[in-house]
């Protein structure tokens, strides 16, 4: 499927779900203000961004490095977040910044022979605009929930993203309005799976999670979907673009504050532990 039909699907098949949650949610709290409903929408824009290119990346470099790539977000949200809203990022988001960089110009095959994809250099300057389209729909969407609903903004966000998704398929001719099987059962696996479930999941959980625990989270992702992309789909990236990703998690560690919030923890645990 081109990036506008994986879209505009996951959009389609997740939106019934989330629209079901929603209007739970407004039994249960009333309607969202108008102010809720715009900054959702506007979260919608930068999700179509997102997904369009991140799709695009797919094709260029193989879903795991394109995973990797998208997840550079976290140090954007943290530097955004410091300079819209004055929220001034940990210590560790500076040292951070050129560990990550350094693991984005090994994915991108510049250094050693044999980079994995059909153009890694291509794919990577793609998969910044998606890290930074992502970052723009998290700042947003965190700022259309005061009330942390998890539904609402998210379905309304879905809308906008499969409706912008629809006209850019038509614009650049490659919307397929009827895909068939086995695409189509994937594409309604994509959308109840992952629009749907996953981030109501996501919605849901974070905020009521410890810290240490969303932080090694965040690392799941770009782990598990390279392993996935080798054993699944038969993905090889070199090993200097593999060093690259080992950077670029770190770095994620590093930003978030992994390390010393496991510590932390770990240290507090041996100091509860009841003693014989």
């Amino acid at each position: 499927m081109s990036p506008a039909t994986g879209v505009v699907f996951r959009c389609l098949f997740g939106l019934p779900i989330l629209l079901l949650v929603a209007r739970a949610e407004v039994a249960a709290r009333g309607p969202m203000d108008r102010r809720t409903v715009a900054v959702s929408a506007l979260a919608g824009v930068f999700f179509a961004a997102d997904l369009i290119t991140f799709h695009v990346v797919v094709d260029l470099m193989g879903a795991g490095l394109a995973t990797v790539m998208g997840n550079l977000q976290v140090v954007i949200v943290a530097l955004a977040a410091w300079l819209l809203l004055g929220e001034r990022p940990r210590r560790e988001v500076f040292v951070a910044i050129p560990v990550m960089l350094a693991g984005v110009v090994l994915i991108s095959g510049i250094v050693g022979v044999e980079a994995y994809g059909a153009d890694p250099r291509a794919g990577v300057a793609i998969g910044l605009v998606t890290a930074l389209a992502y970052a723009g729909y998290l700042l947003v969407i965190r700022q259309a929930s005061p009330d942390h609903r998890p539904a609402g903004p998210v379905a309304i966000a879905t809308a906008v993203t499969g409706a912008l998704a629809g006209v850019f398929g038509v614009a650049v001719g490659n919307l397929d309005l009827a895909p068939a099987w086995p695409a189509l059962g994937y594409l309604i696996a994509y959308g109840v799976v992952s629009q749907s479930l996953g981030y109501l999941a996501i919605q849901a959980a974070l905020p009521r999670l410890p810290a240490v625990i969303s932080s090694v989270l965040l690392l799941v992702q770009p782990v598990a979907t390279l392993v996935l992309g080798v054993l699944l789909l038969g993905e090889d990236p070199s090993g200097e673009q593999l060093l690259g990703v080992l950077l670029v998690v770190g770095g994620i560690a590093l930003a978030t504050g992994a390390p010393a919030r496991i510590a932390s923890a770990a240290g507090l645990r041996r100091r509860t532990a009841p003693t014989g």
